[in-house]
């Protein structure tokens, strides 16, 4: 039943993205970070790491897309960025080492976000090759921090959700 839940969820929250794309992405970023609560609850499925990058695959898809609308620098980062981590969900699928995701972060993701978020506020703001670069150094601090605490301490793996709130 929660593979189920977070499937459908996975799969419709992120056409959201194609009409209002911040709200969408925002959405989405919260799903993929909710099927652990869902899971928690009903228990992981066997292929639970499999199923995670298929539907983040399918919702950075579409993010990819809307991609498509940015400035040229950003749009060809973005799309550089994508393919890094698909580059490295396919390695990670080929080895099974999590340490693959910490070389290969998921970087596309906050960037995206942060462009959306960018031309809706700040629509005279334009990323030159400097701000890109700088803007990317401070969006791969938190990412990679992120990948460390999930697929090379494993920290999720140890605990549940109820061990977290103390239940």
């Amino acid at each position: 039943m929660g593979t189920v839940i977070v499937v459908v969820l996975r799969l419709a929250i992120p056409l959201v993205i194609f009409k209002r794309p911040l709200l969408g992405g925002a959405l989405a970023f919260v799903a993929d970070a909710a099927d652990l609560v869902v899971f928690n609850v009903f228990g992981f499925p066997p292929d639970y790491q499999r199923l995670d990058k298929a539907l983040d695959l399918y919702y950075l898809t579409i993010e990819l897309i809307v991609a498509r609308t940015f400035a040229p620098l950003p749009r060809a980062v973005a799309g550089g960025l994508f393919g890094w981590r698909v580059i490295g969900a396919v390695l990670f699928e080929v080895t099974g080492a999590r340490w693959v995701l910490l070389v290969f972060p998921n970087l596309f993701e906050l960037w995206w976000l942060f462009v959306v978020a960018a031309r809706r506020r700040r629509p005279d703001y334009v990323l030159t090759t400097r701000r890109t670069a700088l803007w990317l150094a401070v969006l791969l601090v938190p990412k990679l921090a992120h990948e460390y605490v999930l697929h090379v301490w494993r920290v999720l793996d140890r605990y549940t959700l109820w061990d977290v709130l103390g239940l």
